[in-house]
């Protein structure tokens, strides 16, 4: 394994890699005989085109693609004369930018070939081609095919393909402008005909035509005796043979380039694509290879559940299964930070709660872009963030080194909370799972497949497993080490190396030896908590914030939404109804409201009483539940909010929502526009109370009050948060707290009011001066009487007579 960093520095299975920090070309570049396509160029270039396409679609980190560029290269070259009828072009799906892209054209795995004829109107209408090895003549032989499917829609450019019949040699030149005709007599299966044809296709004043052994009157008139065969008819009448050293494709094509009057065509080459491709150079940062990197570890979750999951539309079966295992694993044992923990718990309850056996990937998006706000943050970093496995070039280590690395984690973790395990084979099984299901290079995940199938149900012991994986990755870091796959800056070594272990290694009759018993420790060790270092992650304060902004806006969409549709019902109402009725339901509206803030305060006081209950309930269930990791085990939540074992989530406090949906919703506060939220329910309330008293105050003029109240200016949301997060207590603590001072308030400024009437502020000021001064007056004359009494006690009795 290679230098930054423990065993994350190979790739998964055959693979080296970089993630999305590659830029769009990845593996190629403009100076390549292909198109680079991207998300703004991809339809536009290669549907309704008069051109067939076949397209790449690869990711730059799969060893795989690594290992097929230079064949797709090589064959780019070899067949750039056959443009305009037919275009490569390549598409790196890795890019962010290309990714939606990439779904929308039904990418699950990589490298994958899709030929598109021409004039093709959507992503749907690509062939899949399946390419047998690296053999750039099965796939020029495979675009020969897939020419030839073409029946309505003939590409313009493209000569005839089909064998040619005796009527139409014949004619030839009467119907035709050329000098020459080129016949190439061959086999049915051969395909050196229509090769021939199409290298031909951009020079002028010469033609190619294929002829089947089995044309019996052709053959005879020319005299063949051997197969393939090429012959030269002029336009003069003369023919002769074609005089090559040997009947192959490129002497054929040579040959005929080198007539007198044979030009070429004014078809321009193989273009790059019309925007030009931006590459950003990431800067290298720094890293200790004896550390683990929280970066890359988030890093391979996003790219994990929001990409690689993210190409399949619809999860069904197997794949459910499989994405249940490794999120269960993930939110038992991923040694993250709070908020991130958080993330992985509420996506493995919903997934848990999820009884379907499809699972459409947009209701699992919701959860994973998670743009809710909650007491308790629950995000995931979506930047992708290499640093001890950021490779030399874009394409080298990257995602497969991460992986790699949660997974050694995930293993070791295991190790050392043995109670919340269902077996030695659980970390293992949810790996296997999700690269069989998920992960994109599809040859990597095969090899790894092998190697699963031929040994993992013998390991008996978590401490096996951690073995296990260590001894399968050093044997993929073995058979790709020297391939195109290996970084040359990070050498794909045996890891531990003894700079990092030397007890790992030992001698015996002068061969290595392995020290099973230390690299068990040194596993523990280095994936141990206490070695990942922060260094490079998103602060949480970044991150929640983000979040939040992000959550805002899209509950603001929704409610614009909402209100827009709630506007024009209300509009076509009014227009039906007339002037008249609007102002009886506006008398009308009043009074509701009145009687909903009288009934609303009490409903509220018994909704709250009931959700401290209910909150009691679930914590003394939730103890009870096995197999939850215990707060103080693999990593404590934020806020506590997201209990352990809670059977869904609840609706926000701020909201209230009757008892009964309550356990159907989140429990949800939206901090940064609380205060707006909870003084326009005061200005409400006063509305309320001004009803009451006969007094007419509109919507309009809640404003004003909200303006000059300005007491809540002065409360520090975010102290009083930290404060009952660090004493356990939830929202419905804050909102409850803000609630009875306001209610005391109120009722102060009630009895104020009442004991004020008629009398300024300043006459109130001076009585209660007056009144503190004749009390302290009352306390000193107290006091001199007091002390008089005791000194008249203390004298001594005058003697009598």
């Amino acid at each position: 394994m290679a230098g930054r960093r423990c065993p994350p520095s190979a790739l998964l299975l055959p693979l080296a890699a970089a993630l999305a920090g590659a830029q769009p070309g990845g593996l190629y570049s403009p100076g390549d005989a292909l198109v680079l396509l991207q998300v703004d160029t991809l339809e536009r270039r290669v549907l309704n085109s008069s051109s067939a396409w076949l397209v790449e679609f690869y990711a730059s980190w799969c060893g795989h693609c690594v290992h097929f560029a230079p064949t797709w290269r090589a064959l780019a070259a070899d067949i750039q004369e056959w443009s305009p009828a037919v275009n490569l072009g390549v598409v790196n799906c890795a890019d962010i930018a290309n990714q939606k892209a990439c779904k929308k054209f039904g990418i699950t795995g990589f490298p994958t070939l899709k030929f598109f004829k021409a004039f093709s109107k959507s992503p749907e209408d690509g062939t899949k081609i399946f390419h047998p090895g690296d053999s750039i003549q099965n796939l020029r032989q495979s675009i020969i095919t897939n020419l030839e499917m073409h029946k309505e829609t003939w590409p313009p450019a493209c000569p005839p393909l089909e064998p040619a019949s005796v009527e139409e040699i014949r004619g030839f030149f009467q119907t035709n402008n050329v000098m020459y005709l080129a016949l190439i007599f061959e086999a049915n299966d051969s395909f050196m005909g229509r090769e021939v044809t199409l290298d031909m296709l951009q020079y002028e004043n010469v033609a190619v035509r294929r002829v089947l052994s089995s044309e019996e009157e052709l053959v005879k008139k020319y005299g063949v005796t051997a197969f393939p065969s090429g012959f030269l008819l002029i336009n003069n009448g003369t023919f002769s043979r074609i005089p090559v050293k040997m009947a192959a494709r490129s002497f054929y094509t040579y040959f005929l380039r080198r007539l007198p009057g044979v030009t070429r065509g004014p078809y321009a080459p193989t273009s790059a694509p019309d925007t030009p491709i931006k590459s950003t150079l990431t800067p290298r940062r720094p890293a200790d290879r004896s550390k683990v990197y929280m970066a890359d570890l988030e890093s391979a979750l996003h790219y994990a559940l929001r990409v690689e999951v993210a190409r399949f539309s619809v999860l069904t079966g197997e794949r459910v299964r499989a994405l249940k295992d490794f999120v269960t694993v993930l939110a038992k044992y991923f040694p993250g930070r709070p908020f991130v923990q958080n993330f992985l718990r509420s996506v493995d309850r919903w997934l848990r709660n999820m009884r379907e056996s499809r699972i459409p990937y947009s209701a699992l998006e919701r959860v994973l872009t998670n743009r809710k706000e909650g007491q308790a943050p629950e995000v995931l970093s979506n930047n992708m963030t290499w640093v001890g496995c950021q490779g030399s070039k874009p394409h080298f280590r990257g995602y497969p080194c991460s992986l790699w690395t949660l997974f050694h984690l995930l293993t070791v973790q295991a190790t050392r909370y043995r109670r919340l395990g269902t077996g030695p084979l659980e970390v293992l099984g949810a790996m296997r799972g999700y690269v069989w299901s998920f992960f994109g290079c599809r040859e990597c995940a095969q090899h790894f497949e092998g190697m699963a199938a031929e040994s993992m149900d013998k390991v008996r012991s978590v401490d096996k497993a951690v073995l296990w994986l260590w001894s399968r990755h050093n044997r993929v870091n073995a058979r790709l080490a020297g391939t195109e796959t290996e970084d040359p800056e990070f050498p794909k070594l045996q890891w531990p190396p003894p700079d990092l272990c030397p007890l790992c290694h030992g001698l015996v009759n002068r061969r290595h030896v392995w020290d099973e018993a230390a690299v068990l420790r040194f596993l523990k060790a280095h994936f141990s908590p206490a070695n990942i270092i922060l260094d490079y992650t998103e602060p949480e304060m970044v991150l929640v914030v983000r979040h939040s902004r992000e959550a805002k806006e899209g509950a603001g969409e929704r409610a614009m939404g909402e209100e827009e549709e709630r506007g024009e019902a209300e509009e076509e109402e009014r227009g039906d109804n007339g002037r008249g009725e609007e102002e009886e339901r506006g008398d009308n509206g009043r009074g509701e409201e009145e009687e909903r803030g009288d009934n609303g305060r009490g409903e509220e006081e018994e909704r709250g009483d009931n959700g401290r209950g209910e909150e009691e309930e679930e914590d003394e269930g939730e103890e009870r539940r096995p197999g939850e990791p215990e707060a103080a085990g693999v990593g404590m939540e934020v806020g506590g909010s997201e209990r352990r074992g809670s059977s869904g989530p609840r609706k926000p406090s701020i909201v209230r929502m009757n008892p009964k949906t309550q356990e159907l919703e989140e429990d949800i506060v939206d901090l940064d526009n609380f205060s707006e939220l909870h003084y326009k329910s005061k200005a409400l309330k006063a509305a309320a109370v001004a009803a009451n008293k006969q007094w007419r105050l509109s919507k309009r003029d809640t404003i004003p009050l909200l303006l000059a109240d300005d007491s809540h200016q002065d409360f520090d949301y975010a102290a009083a948060w930290e404060r009952l997060r660090r004493r356990g207590r939830g929202s419905k603590q804050l909102i409850g707290a803000l609630e009875e001072d306001e209610g005391d308030a109120l009722r102060r400024n009630h009895w104020f009011r009442m004991l004020g009437v008629g009398f300024s502020r300043l006459d109130l000021s001076l009585c209660i001066v007056l009144y503190f001064l004749s009390s302290m007056c009352l306390l000193g004359m107290y006091t001199f009487f007091r002390m008089r009494t005791r000194l008249r006690k203390g004298r001594p009795g005058f003697p009598t007579a």
